[in-house]
């Protein structure tokens, strides 16, 4: 990696950290703290936030793991609230990790934790291994016993630094994560090293379905070297990898998390959309009643299902399945009986049965 660019991964945090020097709670979240045997008695501190219906629902959400959540935990949990009041993302539980003990020092702590190799001019450098470990074998049980966390959906997020070890979990512990977005990543680091471990993932023929968000932006000055690498892994065409990448206009290095985790997690989470012939179009439309007299109606307009709490209020509807059917532009999901005579209609805050007239 070049010394400028080097520096600009390391460093490039370093106003927010020295202005953040007292411990600040974020309201509705929680902080549990944990010291790891495995990266030499590490003490790591847990942001976590659970959702709204999480004490009264029998049920288990997907975990997002955030990289560097001194800085960046409050800003997903609100890019959170945002986008699944729009309805884009399912409830999940949000576990910001970042570093506790005295003073700790988050430039140089992450210099180690999220580096696959050691480079020369950064001595702590090159712990990632170890950290993956600390993940593996002590965080995710901690989370996953302690509460109602699916072990088989989880995502991974960080930028700069935090985006090079993202795209390295991906290509060297597959296993661990189904989604990642990565910010800004150091895609240089040790002369292109990410390569390497790229050519070893490629020719595996197994493996879950995983999907990849990366971004850089306009004015970066690494923006050749990362649209050299998203061009190249964009075109592999991997089976069981779908990636997605963007250059964002006039954003700088900070800049590009905001928009990379809420498109990310928009990607990561994006729902089925299959396409219905007329005929079974047909057998959704009409006017569904609830027991409290409450009213709702289903038409087919042009090819589209739309759901009309009033004439003027209408949801276009897209179907996940042949039994559940969703709207993007409101938290909206419906879903039906097999006979299409019933169905369970659940907004934000609420939830309802209809029945067909």
């Amino acid at each position: 990696m070049k010394p400028l660019l080097l520096l600009l991964a390391v460093s490039c945090m370093a106003v927010y950290s020295k202005a953040q020097q007292t411990s600040v709670t974020i309201p509705g979240s929680q902080i549990k703290k944990i010291t790891s045997a495995i990266v030499n008695g590490q003490e790591y501190e847990l942001q976590i936030l659970l959702p709204g219906g999480y004490g009264a629902a029998n049920k288990k959400y997907p975990v997002v793991y955030v990289m560097d959540a001194q800085w960046d935990f409050p800003l997903v949990k609100s890019i959170y609230g945002q986008q699944y009041y729009d309805g884009f993302i399912p409830e999940m539980i949000i576990v910001g990790v970042t570093w506790g003990g005295i003073n700790p020092n988050p430039d140089s702590l992450r210099a180690r934790d999220y580096t696959p190799t050691n480079e020369q001019r950064l001595v702590q450098s090159g712990g990632a291994d170890q950290f993956l470990d600390f993940m593996k074998k002590e965080l995710f049980p901690f989370i996953e016993n302690n509460y109602k966390a699916e072990s088989a959906n989880r995502t991974l997020m960080g930028c700069s630094l935090g985006g090079l070890f993202t795209i390295y979990t991906l290509f060297t512990h597959g296993d661990m994560f189904t989604g990642y977005a990565a910010a800004s990543p150091a895609v240089g680091w040790d002369n292109d090293i990410l390569y390497k471990y790229e050519k070893a993932f490629a020719v595996q023929k197994t493996g879950k379905p995983a999907r990849l968000y990366i971004t850089v932006g306009d004015v970066e000055r690494n923006r050749g070297t990362f649209e050299k690498f998203s061009n190249y892994i964009s075109s592999k065409h991997y089976a069981n990898l779908s990636v997605r990448s963007k250059v964002l206009e006039n954003t700088g290095h900070s800049g590009t998390k905001s928009e990379t985790y809420s498109r990310g997690l928009q990607f990561i989470f994006e729902r089925p959309h299959i396409k219905l012939d007329e005929g079974i179009l047909k057998k959704y439309t009409g006017t569904y009643t609830s027991a409290g007299g409450n009213t709702i109606e289903i038409k087919s307009v042009n090819h589209q299902l739309v759901l009309y709490f009033s004439p003027a209020d209408g949801y276009p509807l897209k179907a996940a399945s042949a039994n559940l059917l969703y709207s993007n532009a409101a938290l909206l999901n419906l879903e039906f009986s097999a006979d299409i005579k019933t169905l369970q209609l659940n907004r934000y805050g609420s939830s309802e049965r209809f029945s067909k007239k």
